[in-house]
């Protein structure tokens, strides 16, 4: 299970109306450089090289559920897999969420993975988002 990290600057971001987590495309990129939680944007990352079925700039998560229930917002996003073919996808640890629609491409979340991942020919990861809790709640 890959553990869960916020970046800072998301919550000045949501107050400040950066991002609108119901309509706005976000995507997951993968990286093999260790993110920092004062990482902002997306240029700040070390995305690791497109080809072999991984696209630079990452996959889309598309999203399940944006809503909140007595005060307490949920977004809850479908599950992103990559899959690797004509080659390797990888070495890459990290599975960094970020807002694509934002100019600066401003930065949500990133995912550990614990140790580094290559996919061979065939092989895929599946980012699964967790669909009862999702993906992140602010209460």
């Amino acid at each position: 299970m890959a553990t869960y990290n916020k970046f800072n600057s998301f919550v000045e971001d949501v107050a400040e109306k950066v991002h609108n987590l119901g309509a706005d495309t976000l995507k997951v990129a993968l990286s093999n450089t260790a993110p920092v939680a004062t990482n902002t944007i997306f240029s700040n990352i070390t995305e690791i090289s497109a080809g072999n079925g991984y696209t630079a700039g990452g996959t889309a998560a598309s999203i399940a559920s944006s809503a909140q229930t007595s005060g307490t917002y949920k977004l809850t996003l479908n599950d992103v897999t990559f899959t690797a073919s004509g080659g390797s996808i990888g070495p890459f640890r990290y599975a960094v969420l970020y807002n694509s629609t934002a100019v600066s491409g401003n930065l949500i979340s990133w995912f550990d993975y614990g140790s580094s991942i290559t996919l061979a020919t065939g092989e895929s990861l599946l980012v699964d988002f967790d669909a009862t809790n999702g993906v992140l709640t602010i209460a």
